[in-house]
């Protein structure tokens, strides 16, 4: 039986895709690495770190030509999120547009996420 195609764990916009390839070319090397850690008043964070080489069970993924990992321990959390970049009069930030938060603090540094549930075959 053939296996059905699988999903990329996030995506990324035009904007954000260009903004990774320009800070990864000033790093001359590595990776962004995305991930999720307990904190904040609504419970998780986004996490967002340089790194020389992935571990070996981070997620690579390819998208608008650049490549970043995903955090093992996250998949879960992130699966299906959209990572934007914006730049707005006060801010220069990436957004994550996540199908799986249910809830953010008022300042949106954290966020409530509940794990994709796995499906039956």
């Amino acid at each position: 039986m053939a296996r059905r195609p699988r999903p990329k764990v996030v995506t990324l916009t035009d904007a954000a895709s260009e903004r990774v390839r320009e800070i990864l070319s000033e790093r001359d090397k590595g990776f962004l690495r995305v991930g999720v850690k307990n904190g904040g008043c609504a419970g998780m964070e986004y996490t967002m770190d340089y790194v020389e080489a992935p571990e070996a069970m981070d997620e690579r993924v390819e998208d608008n030509g650049v490549e970043i990992v995903i955090d093992a321990k996250a998949v879960l959390f992130l699966l299906g999120s959209q990572i934007d970049y914006e730049t707005t009069p006060m801010h220069s930030k990436f957004v994550f547009v996540n199908p799986n938060q249910t809830d953010a603090c008022g300042c949106g540094e954290s966020v409530t996420i509940a794990p994709v549930a796995a499906e039956a075959d």
